[in-house]
């Protein structure tokens, strides 16, 4: 069945983009959002800062963090949604990083790749098939811990979700799963071009999992941070997990600046789980655990439920006092995950029955930026930063 006609104008001027994008190459915006967005910017001097040379404390705030890339647009993790995000003016874009059987980190936000590349396609690697247990969940499919980097380049990338974007699919397999090292020097690249840092967003993924394999994330990341310069705390690079441990680490190997993810209240990180540490996500948030946190890191990224609950229709409720507390320890907050299709928006912000089509993410963003979050992740980069630039300008 064919998806509905999006009826957004920004969706429809980002799908008429270009985009081809190789390292340094560089996507050229058409249509209305583009100019829209880079009005907005050129227009709000609070909207300019790139954190060039004075850390995270410089970049605008609420700062845009592209979800993946343009993943709202792209395959998400490609070079070509990285680009793309770059190019609708993001302050910041995200790697997920996992690594591969001979030891080099590349961006995927999972390990299991079956999802996210054509490798079901390939006859040569369908013994590869297995099922594996990820942080207690059984999972069936391919894994890159059981590829060569070569042999993963044989592979293209496709998109996650595409019953919800349909339009997505138009760019299946014209890019192939980038390495960590490649988006380094496409970044740099790309800020000799632009004469500003680009700033990255790197999370560690199943960082305990793979140390039990023998392929430990954090030591590979902080040799290619400081190869790259981005070892420092001004350095143009946040560093994120979901394991506070793994921050831990790298906190001991680099001095960049790194952000504990937040998961539902109920949930424990896995590295806690299996150190057989009670503490759930719901004591990291008070005061004592935020205070623990700060002791290591310099923000948090929680859910965005852990600052604006949903109630059982799934309409907004409450705000909680996460914002205040954690601004008390001295901590920045990037939420995730904000996108503008109705299936992911509060209730209250849908617009019509269809799930993928576009509800009012602006009227959602602007709920989101009064609670005096620093950024937010976004699958709409352009989205986002039209909606900052609303907030800026109120």
């Amino acid at each position: 069945m064919t998806q509905p006609e999006r009826r957004t104008p920004a969706r429809r001027a980002v799908l008429g983009a270009a985009g081809a994008a190789v390292l340094g190459g560089s996507t050229v915006l058409a249509g209305g959002t583009a100019q829209a967005v880079q009005s907005a910017v050129a227009a709000d001097p609070g909207a300019r800062g790139s954190g060039h040379g004075h850390g995270y404390r410089s970049l605008p705030v609420p700062t845009v963090i592209a979800h993946r890339g343009a993943s709202g647009y792209r395959p998400e993790h490609t070079l070509g949604s990285y680009q793309l995000a770059l190019d609708m003016g993001a302050h910041v874009v995200e790697q997920d990083l996992v690594p591969t059987k001979d030891g080099h980190l590349v961006c995927r936000h999972e390990n299991d790749i079956t999802g996210t590349t054509d490798v079901a396609d390939h006859p040569e690697f369908a013994s590869r098939r297995t099922t594996k247990t990820v942080d207690g969940t059984p999972l069936t499919g391919w894994f890159t811990e059981d590829f060569t980097l070569a042999e993963l380049k044989t592979l293209r990338a496709k998109e996650r979700i595409p019953a919800t974007r349909q339009e997505n699919t138009l760019y299946d397999g014209r890019w192939t799963v980038p390495t960590f090292e490649e988006v380094l020097r496409w970044a740099e690249e790309e800020g000799r071009r632009r004469g500003r840092e680009v700033w990255l967003h790197v999370e560690t993924k199943h960082p305990t999992y793979f140390r039990s394999l023998g392929l430990g994330l954090e030591e590979r990341l902080a040799g290619l941070l400081r190869r790259y310069g981005r070892h420092r705390a001004n350095s143009p690079v946040f560093l994120q997990s979901f394991e506070p441990g793994s921050i831990q680490r790298l906190a001991r190997l680099v001095d960049s600046p790194r952000v504990v993810l937040l998961s539902a209240a109920s949930s424990r990180p896995w590295d806690f789980v299996q150190a057989g540490d009670p503490r759930t996500v719901a004591d990291l948030v008070k005061p004592e655990g935020l205070r623990w946190i700060a002791s290591y890191a310099q923000g948090i990224g929680p859910t965005l439920d852990l600052i604006l609950p949903r109630d059982a229709s799934g309409r907004l409720g409450t705000e909680t006092t996460l914002v205040r507390d954690a601004h008390a320890e001295g901590l920045i907050l990037h939420p995730y995950t904000q996108r503008n299709e109705n299936g992911f928006l509060p209730a209250e912000y849908r617009r019509g029955t269809d799930p993928n089509a576009y509800g009012d993410a602006f009227g959602a963003l602007k709920r989101f930026f009064a609670t005096g979050i620093d950024g937010i992740f976004s699958d709409n980069a352009d989205t986002a930063l039209l909606a900052a630039a609303d907030f800026r300008d109120r």
